[in-house]
């Protein structure tokens, strides 16, 4: 991490020198944050988000809609649309924005297009481990990165994830050199294609709901996914290997949208706030509870299984090390060093 540091630092350095909605059911009163007044109508809430209604954050959605409920004594009510039913994760952003969708779990690199410097947990081997993720996250770097997003009318109020990602091929991956030629399905985001990119492969951006397909027939070699998607998505069944890299780390950003939370009354945004905040924790370990779970849950159905060496691992990450270089303006050095900063000293 250290030369990572110092690599990446000198580059910023030099270039510095060169369900539906519902209708109104109650008429009662209620006091708006800026004082107004408004119907104390039954608000829905619709919460997106892409995985599983069975996943670790479909079940950490669920509690959070409870504590809702229960913190507003049932004025809110969060209708949660799991798999992609109101559209892919770009779609639903582009929804939150105007106001259409209220709340999504998007992933961090697909929100990149909206800023930039989200991309920062998506750079390859920027987290050693969650103890590392959680500190940079959950701290001034995570709060910058969130309030970014109120430029384009939404609001971040937490990182939830999915873990760290591994890699699943129909050949046996054990160096930088495997991947050569390999077609590979990555999301659509500029440094997961940049990171395959680096790795020799040809990126292949795919839908996540069209994956499964894509690697049954072998429109694509492989892929890479946390343990809860490989697991819940069911990519094992159709991949001879799943290679236990942690290369990358997959975060979930809790988006509002700001229009339709600076419209509730102050009572309710605390309230949502603190749910999210009290969920978060959860979310994150059950997570991690059940990954050991998925790891012999894929060995059973008889998919070989095998962690990295840290030093195979060493090579991917000197092999990748220049898509944090490419990506310096783009994050900003200022994220970037604050990150590598917090990481050393975790250390």
């Amino acid at each position: 991490m250290k030369k990572l540091l110092t690599v990446v630092l000198g580059l910023s350095i030099f270039a510095a020198g060169c369900g539906s909605s519902s209708e109104t059911t109650e008429e009662i009163s209620s006091e708006t944050a800026d004082g107004g007044e408004t119907s104390g109508e039954t608000i829905e809430m619709k919460l997106h988000h892409d995985l599983a209604p069975d996943s670790p954050q479909h079940i950490a959605a669920e509690k959070f809609g409870e504590i809702v409920a229960e913190k507003t004594n049932g004025q809110v009510e969060v209708s949660i649309f799991p798999a992609n039913q109101l559209g892919d994760d770009s779609e639903v952003a582009q929804m939150i924005q105007t106001g259409s969708v209220e709340a999504g779990l998007i992933p961090t690199a697909k929100l990149s297009t909206v800023d930039s410097r989200l991309q920062l947990p998506d750079l390859p081997f920027i987290f050693p481990n969650r103890e590392a993720a959680y500190a940079v996250l959950d701290g001034e770097v995570g709060d910058a990165l969130l309030e970014g997003l109120s430029d384009v009318n939404l609001k971040g109020i937490a990182f939830w994830e999915s873990g760290f990602k591994q890699f699943t091929h129909n050949e046996r991956i054990e160096t930088p050199d495997d991947f050569v030629g390999s077609k590979i399905r990555t999301m659509e985001s500029p440094i997961v294609i940049e990171q395959f990119r680096a790795l020799g492969a040809n990126p292949v951006p795919i839908s996540f709901t069209e994956t499964y397909n894509a690697l049954q027939q072998g429109v694509v070699d492989g892929q890479e996914n946390p343990l809860v998607s490989i697991v819940k998505m069911k990519f094992f069944e159709v991949q001879d290997y799943t290679i236990l890299s942690n290369h990358g780390y997959l975060g979930y950003a809790f988006i509002l949208s700001e229009t339709w939370f600076d419209g509730l009354s102050e009572d309710i945004q605390t309230a949502i706030l603190e749910a999210a905040n009290e969920t978060t924790s959860f979310e994150r370990e059950l997570t991690q509870e059940q990954e050991e779970e998925f790891i012999q849950m894929i060995k059973d159905s008889g998919t070989e299984v095998y962690e990295l060496t840290e030093e195979q691992k060493e090579a991917f990450q000197e092999q990748t090390r220049s898509v944090h270089e490419k990506f310096v303006d783009d994050i900003g050095s200022d994220l970037l060093e604050k990150t590598y900063e917090i990481v050393e000293s975790l250390e």
